[in-house]
């Protein structure tokens, strides 16, 4: 458990099948004055405009944002990677977006999400990952643990679809595995 001076300067969660209905829990009773940018790569569908963000905008007490190139990342703000764009965050705090290969049948890929976060915060970050069916995002948690960021695995027991926080537990040992109201309750103890 962070001790009660660590700061986090942004929180980045990756996740897939199922994931829409936990994101949108903790995006509902997260404090509305949390201040760290959270960055969501989410699995989606590709060319469609599939109401993402105006879906989670309705739950959310933060503003939630499909950013474009180069946006600057800011407090008190949700960062949704758009549909069919890889989303990565660059040394000045900003969102590069990139439309190369998929990465293990995905774009996003979660793992080029997290891992140039942990690059960029290395222990200032904090990475969560959710549920999912296949293997993206355990390589990128395992980088952001490798950087001595903090890392949280949503409890497989809690998932629709566990493949995805497993195949992390296969890699490393997470700071904490957690059910989704677990990951609500730690967010809103965090210092801002």
């Amino acid at each position: 458990m962070p001790n009660n001076n660590h700061y986090f300067k942004a929180i980045v969660m990756g996740g897939s099948a199922g994931s829409f209905s936990v994101i949108s829990n903790i995006l509902s009773k997260i404090r509305p004055d949390f201040k760290p940018p959270i960055i969501l790569s989410l699995h989606r569908l590709k060319h469609v405009r599939s109401g993402l963000v105006e879906g989670l905008s309705l739950k959310s007490k933060i503003k939630v944002i499909e950013p474009n190139d180069k946006e600057k990342l800011s407090y008190n703000n949700v960062y949704l990677a758009p549909s069919n764009y890889h989303l990565f965050i660059e040394i000045d705090g900003s969102i590069s977006l990139s439309t190369e290969e998929s990465y293990n049948h995905s774009r996003p890929s979660i793992d080029y999400t997290l891992s140039s976060a942990a690059y960029v915060y290395r222990d200032k970050i904090l990475g969560i990952l959710l549920t999912g069916a296949n293997k993206d995002g355990a390589k990128g948690l395992k980088d952001i643990h490798d950087k001595r960021g903090f890392t949280i695995i949503q409890d497989p027991s809690t998932c629709d679809i566990d493949t995805m926080p497993k195949e992390a537990l296969k890699l490393f040992k997470p700071n904490k595995v957690f059910s989704p109201d677990q990951i609500v309750e730690f967010l809103n103890s965090l210092p801002q």
